[in-house]
């Protein structure tokens, strides 16, 4: 019998919990191999190749090749663990986080610097 989870309607929200991590583990092991120089180096020679290594689902596989990370946290990836990826494409925190928003990076800054986005549209379902 599944739990409940009163946190799943929070709309544009995916909690990593143990059902995802459950569901990101290759993924996620796929994202710390990256802490080694030599799979960096390997994976950028031939990334299809490297992801192929590891037991993942088609769709993580494609989420990774395609820097889609908001499909990868969809699919189980933990955004400490999806770090090593956009690191080692020379990316920051800041450049995935405006890519996940859809927002160029510059304007991301700024919303964030002004204190970012608005709570409106971001409580439960069931919240008034």
């Amino acid at each position: 019998m599944a739990l409940s989870k009163p946190y799943a309607d929070v709309p544009g929200t995916t909690v990593f919990d143990s059902d995802m991590a459950r569901k990101g583990y290759h993924l996620n092991q796929f994202c710390m191999s990256l802490m080694k120089e030599a799979n960096r180096k390997r994976f950028h020679a031939n990334e299809r190749a490297y992801v192929d290594e590891w037991p993942m689902t088609e769709a993580q596989k494609q989420a990774v090749l395609a820097r889609d990370y908001l499909v990868m946290i969809e699919n189980g990836g933990n955004i400490y663990f999806l770090s090593k990826i956009f690191a080692s494409d020379g990316k920051t925190f800041v450049h995935a986080a405006a890519q996940m928003t859809g927002m160029p990076e510059d304007e991301y800054k700024e919303m964030m610097l002004k204190g970012g986005r608005s709570p409106e549209g971001n409580r439960y379902i069931g919240e008034k």
